[in-house]
């Protein structure tokens, strides 16, 4: 380790650099404690119930609109198809609105790496390496540097709005955000506690989830988090490679179900194609090379069957997205891999733009950063598309043991428990990227900051549906366009 000596005489270690050659301060304990309690002094905890739209408030559905413009246009009325069910699905295409909320509420100044959506259904399990079902955040579309109060924030409001959506007592939902806001507080002060390594390696793996999930609700409640990790083992390649493809002269192609599912072969004329799969060809090159060496020599004992672009998500709907075809040793070895469009992150113009200049890199690091375990084919590229505009992609498995629990199938005490899984592993995330000591302290021990987010919860709640209703009216007037049931 680098020293220097100091005036007193003491040898204390230099500051560490990064990547980037950025100067890494080392902190003692006792400073980040006090940088907290500093924080806390600046921001009191209880600052942060509160919501008052601005008076020069944008219009939500323009900001809605301001999305759609980016976006393939013919899918746009898919998205917002989805997110005409419910305000619990309207608040899962929101995150621009809710980050737009966001910027002016109080905040510590403590940073970490945020997901940016973390709503209840951006978490979930999925396999690990190591091919063990793991529970993790697993959207990271919006992921990049910024407050951690305010991804705690989306949390809490998506429980109380999935909490209305299913009609829960008053009282159950606030005990559910409550204990959301709780088990962050008190994960962060244990992370506080733990090594590096220790923090590092922590995670929510099968064994641990079913243990949860019998000692807070029992045997008889508890199949709804089993039950959903038996489907994720169901749900790999494949799975997909039946549900997806066909036999055509010999050879798996994927199967076009419009406007879901679009091979290229039905995007671009006979002529076109062959230049288009020359490009495709090269970004797949481009590709490997984001990976490690022992993925890329994994990777390349595949060929490149089929591509078809394909509708994924909620709020996601609109961006470009296809699905890959890649064929291993013989008929039964496939692998999908999904290729998503990076936009910039809903977070950017308030919480500053990101240091890389390729988004799908931007989601890349930043989901490495938060999850404790990601996907072994997980990397990015830059490519023309089929309107000739240049952009960035991010790469992973399309499916590896992925589901997520509905919200609308949790009980109130479901509910709570879920929401405290969620809290634990979303702290574990932060506790990786910002000063988890810090940020503890700040917490401190008792229950102020939980009953401040959950009355901040509810008024966020009553602005989405306030929102929502905006959204159905523009609908009904004929101002959105709407395609349902897709």
């Amino acid at each position: 380790m680098t020293t220097t000596t100091s005036r007193t005489g003491r040898t204390a270690p230099r500051a560490a650099r990064n990547r980037a050659g950025v100067s890494v301060p080392h902190l003692s304990v006792a400073d980040r404690l006090a940088r907290g309690k500093a924080a806390r002094a600046e921001v009191p905890r209880s600052r942060h119930a509160e919501f008052e739209p601005a008076p020069d408030r944008a219009d939500p559905i323009e900001l809605l609109e301001s999305q759609a413009r980016a976006r393939v246009r013919e899918l746009v009325p898919i998205r917002y198809g989805r997110m005409l069910v419910s305000p619990f699905t309207f608040y899962r295409g929101a995150a621009m609105i809710m980050a737009h909320d966001l910027g002016p509420t109080p905040r510590s100044r403590l940073t970490v790496q945020c997901c940016g959506d973390a709503h209840l259904s951006n978490f979930g399990v999925f396999a690990s390496p190591e091919r063990r079902l793991v529970f993790d955040v697993n959207d990271f579309d919006e992921t990049l540097p910024g407050p951690w109060e305010w991804d705690v924030k989306r949390l809490a409001a998506s429980i109380e709005v999935a909490a209305r959506d299913s009609s829960l007592p008053r009282a159950d939902r606030r005990s559910a955000v409550e204990a959301t806001a709780g088990q962050y507080r008190q994960a962060m002060a244990d992370f506080a506690t733990r090594t590096e390594l220790g923090v590092w390696y922590a995670r929510l793996d099968a064994t641990d989830v079913l243990e949860l999930a019998r000692k807070e609700l029992g045997r008889q409640s508890a199949p709804v988090i089993v039950n959903a990790m038996a489907k994720a083992r169901t749900k790999d390649s494949m799975k997909a490679f039946s549900k997806l493809t066909q036999i055509v002269d010999g050879e798996p192609r994927i199967v076009a179900d419009p406007p879901l599912i679009v091979p290229l072969r039905d995007l671009v004329d006979t002529e076109a194609r062959p230049g288009y799969l020359k490009e495709i060809s090269q970004l797949f090159r481009d590709y490997r090379r984001t990976l490690q060496p022992d993925r890329r020599h994994l990777l390349e004992q595949y060929r490149m069957v089929d591509l078809a672009r394909k509708v994924v998500g909620v709020g996601s709907v609109g961006t470009r997205c296809w699905v890959l075809l890649l064929m291993g040793r013989g008929d039964g070895d496939p692998m999908f891999l999904q290729v998503k469009e990076a936009q910039d992150s809903v977070l950017a113009p308030y919480a500053g733009r990101s240091k890389v200049s390729n988004q799908g890199q931007r989601v890349v690091e930043g989901q490495r950063l938060m999850q404790a375990s990601s996907d072994i084919f997980l990397g990015w590229i830059r490519g023309t598309g089929l309107d000739n505009q240049t952009r960035d992609f991010y790469v992973r498995q399309l499916w590896d043991w992925k589901v997520s629990v509905d919200p609308a199938n949790l009980t109130s005490a479901n509910l709570a428990a879920y929401g405290r899984m969620c809290a634990w592993t979303l702290a574990r995330a932060h506790a990786r990227s910002g000063d988890r000591f810090a940020i503890a302290s700040y917490l401190g021990n008792g229950p102020t900051f939980d009953r401040a987010i959950a009355d901040f919860a509810v008024a966020y709640a009553d602005q989405n549906e306030r929102d929502y209703q905006a959204f159905v009216n523009a609908i009904n007037a004929g101002e959105l366009p709407v395609q349902k049931g897709l």
